[in-house]
């Protein structure tokens, strides 16, 4: 098991914590962690782009011209594919893009990608994150304080039926405070994938909620 530094809002160091060796400490599956990255990014998709067939296009229900005699090619409809303002042929159609993927797949692929974050420095353990009220400012002053780079990923204990109505005021504050900063997410334990622990260039995780990743996917 590896120790880390726990440090504060301020960037000092306030103590250590052990990581599991079974979450922050295996060897990243490359292939599982791809295969997450493509499912969420396929998930995200919309797919409502849609063209029309000349079936669905307006006009054309007339021949253009008769069959034979007049030199040109036989045309049934001015709304075929080959005409000006015709239908599309074989053109994008409302779909899904959506696939599942396996729950074990998905936990190595988040368990590597804490793991590669771990092993490359880039996970930061903080003891809290407590704001006395809605400002910016003061989450731009704690990013500068743990020297974080300009894409961060701030992971949350997340709220539930037990948390009382200070700790969820608090939340409250972190997330709208940091929602205005360009390449700053938060995310509660509850929303971990692996695409966005990849995409940052520094993890802060709260230090409440290293137990709750260890409790759920050790």
């Amino acid at each position: 098991m590896a120790d880390i530094s726990v440090v504060n809002m301020s960037g000092d160091k306030t103590g250590t914590i052990t990581l599991s060796d079974a979450v922050f400490g295996i060897e990243p599956n490359k292939t599982a962690m791809h295969m997450a990255v493509v499912n969420h990014l396929a998930n995200r998709r919309q797919g409502t782009q849609s063209t029309k067939t000349r079936t669905e296009v307006r006009g054309g229900g007339k021949k253009p011209w008769r069959q034979k005699g007049t030199g040109h090619a036989r045309q049934g409809s001015i709304r075929s594919p080959q005409w000006r303002h015709g239908g599309i042929a074989l053109g994008p159609k409302p779909r899904s893009y959506r696939f599942s993927l396996n729950k074990k797949v998905r936990q190595l692929a988040i368990k590597s990608a804490l793991s590669s974050k771990a092993a490359s420095g880039e996970l930061t353990v903080i003891d809290d994150i407590a704001l006395a009220s809605y400002r910016t400012k003061d989450i731009l002053t704690f990013l500068k304080a743990v020297e974080a780079p300009k894409k961060v990923l701030i992971i949350l204990t997340a709220a539930n039926a037990d948390t009382d109505d200070a700790a969820r005021d608090s939340l409250k504050k972190v997330i709208k405070s940091a929602a205005n900063i360009q390449g700053v997410k938060t995310a509660g334990v509850n929303e971990l994938n692996t695409y966005d622990i990849l995409n940052c260039g520094k993890l802060i995780i709260v230090k409440d909620a290293i137990g709750i990743i260890e409790g759920v996917y050790a």
